[in-house]
């Protein structure tokens, strides 16, 4: 087996050096790290990650735990981390929400976490977030050292789903809910009331869990319920998908009859009919984000700087409607 002392005895150069010049690191002269290198090729001789990741207790890769792969949302999420990384010889382990992250700690699987799966708790990632293991957390907010909480700007989303509905006319509100660990649809819903309340408006509470077939529920629950409203909030574009799909059967027109509002502006929003009304979140920026500065703490000790992933507005079919009060 060829190994890195033979590289060095045909570059006539230290062990050290060879190390050097076959890791990028130390200082040499470019001859010398050229003959090195032109010595590997000559003998076919690859450095065994495994052995340097022994050596420097770094195994160069992220941790991904995420909820789901599937659906557009969780998917440009992992796109925009997965070209950040690929800009770097970084590797990512993309891992599914049944992965025991202390396991992957303990054996020194990765360097550092991006979290978006509130089934890991809270105060685990507290306990397990350090200087050799930073973790950016997308899925709720937590304060402690080595912890990045990077998070949507759910409190200017919400506000502009709200005041465009009620500047639109209407006075019949609800609001259905994503998943009740949720820290978006908490915040989302929190700021929803409270912009309701200084309108001295109430709004109608339904209970969702982020799934096309729960906003599909949803509308029959509304109409069960005895008061249809004039709009409708929904927690994210796949609930509020299912609720139009929902009140189509129930033969209510939207928007004609009632105005709905999605979160998140997925690829499928701007296809269905009537076309979805939506805060537009860039999800796959997000994912960058979060890659590229937990890349940086790691390779440049830079501190990591909170944020909030800017949204937008985006207006179409589904709330383009003005409601006279009944």
């Amino acid at each position: 087996m060829i190994t890195i002392k033979d590289v060095a005895k045909l570059a006539r150069v230290s062990i050290t050096s060879a190390s050097y010049a076959l890791n990028g690191t130390g200082t040499i002269g470019d001859a010398t790290r050229k003959r090195v290198l032109e010595a590997a090729a000559e003998l076919n001789y690859h450095p065994n990650a495994f052995a340097r990741h022994l050596k420097t207790h770094k195994t160069r890769t992220l941790g991904v735990f995420i909820t789901r792969f599937g659906g557009s949302f969780y998917e440009d999420i992992l796109e925009g981390i997965h070209l950040a990384v690929l800009k770097t010889d970084y590797e990512l382990l993309v891992c599914p929400e049944s992965r025991d992250i202390r396991k992957m700690l303990t054996h020194r699987q990765v360097d550092g976490a991006i979290i978006f799966d509130t089934k890991i708790k809270s105060d685990l990632l507290l306990r397990l977030a350090s200087e050799s293991f930073p973790i950016v957390v997308m899925d709720r907010f937590l304060q402690g050292d080595y912890l990045l909480p990077l998070l949507v700007d759910n409190t200017h989303g919400a506000c502009q789903a709200f005041h465009h509905l009620y500047d639109q006319g209407a006075r019949r509100i609800a609001y259905v809910s994503g998943a009740f660990d949720s820290y978006d649809n908490t915040e989302r819903l929190q700021v929803f009331l409270c912009e309701a309340q200084n309108k001295q408006l109430i709004v109608q509470c339904v209970d969702g869990n982020f799934t096309d077939e729960s906003g599909y529920s949803a509308a029959f629950k509304m109409i069960e319920a005895g008061t249809l409203p004039e709009a409708v909030f929904c927690a994210n574009d796949q609930m509020a998908i299912g609720l139009i799909r929902g009140m189509r059967e129930l033969g209510i027109q939207v928007p004609e009859q009632v105005a709905v509002i999605g979160f998140d502006d997925i690829q499928l929003s701007r296809y269905i009919r009537p076309t979805l009304t939506t805060i537009r979140v860039s999800r796959f920026s997000w994912g960058s984000l979060a890659a590229t500065q937990l890349i940086n703490f790691l390779e440049n000790d830079a501190p990591f700087q909170p944020a909030r992933i800017p949204v937008e507005l985006i207006v179409r079919e589904s709330s383009l409607v003005s409601i006279r009060d009944n």
